[in-house]
């Protein structure tokens, strides 16, 4: 599988919101993913980068919660259709949408922005968690757990918006990989859905290259092809600054190639990363391996 190398212009956003995590500090994570030298690597790479700022989101200390069931979501919705907004507008000027979060959550505003931008499409979504839990199920309540289901329409009304359409995506064109904790309700569901999920187990027996060729292929479709690379799926001696590590993620050269073969496929017309959180990092380390895995899906090679 081998695609167009895709040369637009790169449209950076920001969103620096927290309020779907159930610990602090990964609103600074667009900052920090910044600061780690994202954009100058990215034009050294012959593209050149818009940078459009933060969405910001509420201060949690000084916003309501709401329902104890979706914390937080009226901020976090009016966040996420500001980034909608930004994500559509790029799409429509010809440019490679690159979101930059903040809690996964984030999502449900840039999957959205592009099903506004084109009709609902995929996603290859890099994660340890499934964050298919809906707000009966969430174990939490918090949004960051959520927003795959919300994006697949299954959440409920609660997360409509005039800024998107739901479902913005599919379960036949939905590929998760890297998956070591879910939920049991998430079980149930993706057994329901069909759903194709790669656990570390699955990229074990097989290979991670075989894996994510498999994944590609099944999200690939009319519409868009978006990659969703929350940092949590490598393991955590690498990818320490993340609010939920779990043991047993993908190592270094493994995301490498995945975002390498990302690249190869010329598949995917947007990107996110999200998850990293400077407080709980060491000098910066989760953040500089974000800029690399970026540079990785845009075409770097190390020949």
């Amino acid at each position: 599988m081998r695609g167009q190398a895709d040369g637009r212009p790169i449209a950076l956003i920001g969103a620096s919101l927290d309020l779907g995590a159930g610990r602090r500090g990964v609103d600074m994570g667009p900052s920090a993913i910044r600061y780690a030298g994202l954009a100058p690597r990215i034009e050294g790479l012959g593209r050149p980068v818009f940078d459009w700022g933060n969405v910001e989101g509420a201060v949690p200390e000084a916003t309501a919660v709401g329902s104890e069931r979706v914390r937080f979501l009226t901020p976090i919705k009016q966040a996420c259709e500001r980034v909608a907004q930004l994500v559509a507008r790029a799409v429509e000027e010809g440019l490679q949408p690159l979101v930059l979060g903040g809690d996964h959550s984030v999502a449900i505003g840039t999957l959205g922005g592009l099903a506004g931008a084109h009709e609902p499409g995929g996603v290859l979504w890099i994660d340890a968690h499934g964050d298919l839990n809906r707000p009966e199920t969430s174990p939490t309540g918090n949004v960051h757990g959520m927003p795959l289901a919300a994006a697949l329409g299954l959440a409920g009304s609660e997360f409509e918006s005039e800024a998107w359409r739901l479902p913005a995506v599919t379960p036949e064109r939905v590929a998760l990989v890297g998956v070591r904790s879910l939920d049991p309700a998430e079980v149930s569901l993706i057994s329901e859905l069909g759903a194709e999920v790669y656990t570390m187990s699955d990229v074990d027996r097989l290979g991670v290259e075989r894996v994510i060729r498999q994944a590609l292929a099944r999200v690939a479709g009319p519409g868009f092809v978006h990659v969703s690379l929350d940092m949590d799926a490598l393991e955590p001696d690498i990818a320490p600054g993340v609010g939920t590590p779990v043991r047993g993620g993908l190592s270094y050269r493994e995301a490498h190639l995945a975002m390498e073969l990302v690249a190869e496929s010329g598949l995917a017309g947007s990107l996110e990363v999200v998850e990293v959180n400077p407080i709980l990092d060491r000098e910066n380390e989760t953040a500089k391996l974000a800029v690399e895995l970026v540079a990785s899906a845009l075409g770097a090679r190390i020949l």
